[in-house]
């Protein structure tokens, strides 16, 4: 049967490609050391779990919840914006919660696009945020994902090549999956050149505190006269190791925010309260939960680039974020991200997720997310050195696949 409009209008779904030959080796009793998927292994703190536990027990809260967030937690995102970034927000107005950063980017494309709209996107980029406009009518064009002195060249070429004239821009820095950090230098540029071309701005802040050496990213909110055309999209998934619990932010322009409220009012009742009141209790801690969790990504950040170093695979250490975005070696780069990606999957027992699942400019490059411990990256390293060791020795330095099927 043919398929519907939307679901015509989405690519073939790269990474279930990887998801299928992992399930593949599993069952044939493989131990696949998996650093594709995103997907945070930190237990949740216990402060938190503990105060979900404690409201639960109340029957009260087992009703329908707002689906803007309850006002405390409003309150308690304001009060971090504002210790976090000298931010002041206005819970009531300029604040809806949302079921993780991705629901909140896809709702934003319901709530904001026309058929045709052009919006500005990196390329490579986390997927939702070209997707969520690709499935609401919205027409991308990409841009480079690096914030450095090519970026408004090639965002002046974008708006003057671009008809209609673009919506919108996204900005994802800490980046998924390239993590480049953004300077409040370079935020300062895209906000004056926005606001003068009247482009709306939408950034994906979800790795704000998975910092490293220091350097705290900065918010663009932080730009003085952002929020008159800016919204910004946060997630506890990461920072507090809450991924299953679907719990993030919307932030800024008042506009765009009771656009997205309006949208969500139709669409969901908000996450279940308890969840609500234990991501509050979260926000309103003393940062010791978020220092902890930046500590271990930092200590397997720093095992991965000397490990993987060793044995024979440079991957450049990220600034932030959760992720390493890893150059193939050369010996494979001409087979592509997803073709290497298979091959260590087969051959060496290690996931990684095949950079052209970001878009076609990331096809020179995996990403490889610190989801695992140290002793397990270290391992994954060993059964990748060997692989490199076995694989040179076939013709052109390449295992052929087909072979191993």
């Amino acid at each position: 049967m043919e398929e519907f409009h939307k679901v015509r209008r989405l690519p073939p779904y790269v990474f279930e490609q990887v998801n299928r030959l992992k399930a593949s080796a599993r069952s044939r009793g493989a131990d696949i050391i998996d650093l594709g998927m995103g997907n945070p292994d930190l237990p949740t703190p216990k402060s938190i779990v503990d105060k979900l536990c404690e409201v639960v027990r109340d029957p009260r809260t087992h009703r329908y919840s707002s689906s803007r967030g309850i006002p405390g937690l409003r309150r308690a995102q304001a009060s971090y914006y504002a210790r976090r970034f000298g931010v002041k927000l206005d819970p009531e107005t300029q604040i809806v919660a949302t079921l993780g950063s991705k629901e909140g980017f896809a709702n934003m494309a319901q709530a904001i696009t026309a058929p045709g709209d052009v919006i500005l996107c990196p390329n490579p980029t986390y997927p939702i945020h070209a997707f969520g406009f690709i499935m609401s009518g919205g027409v991308i064009r990409s841009l480079q994902a690096e914030p450095d002195a090519g970026f408004i060249p090639a965002l002046e070429r974008g708006v003057r090549h671009s008809i209609p004239k673009p919506l919108a821009l996204i900005l994802n820095y800490p980046s998924n999956p390239t993590a480049h950090v953004a300077s409040l230098d370079f935020y300062k540029d895209v906000v004056a050149y926005a606001k003068k071309n009247d482009i709306i701005i939408l950034s994906d802040l979800a790795y704000s505190e998975i910092y490293f050496d220091g350097n705290p990213p900065p918010s663009v909110l932080q730009v003085p006269g952002a929020i008159d055309n800016t919204v910004e999209f946060t997630s506890m998934s990461k920072t507090f190791s809450m991924p299953g619990w679907r719990m993030g932010f919307a932030v800024g322009n008042e506009r765009l925010i009771a656009a997205l409220t309006r949208v969500k009012s139709y669409l969901d009742y908000g996450a279940f309260t308890p969840i609500q009141v234990a991501a509050t209790a979260a926000l309103n801690g003393d940062g010791a939960d978020i220092a902890e969790v930046r500590d271990i990504y930092h200590k397997r950040r720093d095992v991965m680039v000397d490990s993987f170093g060793r044995a024979g695979w440079t991957i450049p250490a990220p600034a932030a974020s959760m992720f390493a975005w890893a150059p193939i070696p050369e010996p494979f780069r001409h087979l592509g991200s997803l073709e290497f990606s298979k091959l260590l999957i087969e051959h060496a027992d290690v996931a990684v997720a095949p950079g052209v699942g970001f878009g076609e400019h990331g096809d020179d490059f995996v990403r490889i997310a610190l989801v695992e411990n140290e002793h397990r990256i270290r391992q994954a390293a060993r059964n990748i050195k060997r692989f490199f060791w076995s694989s040179a020795k076939q013709p052109n330095n390449v295992v052929p696949l087909a072979a191993h099927r």
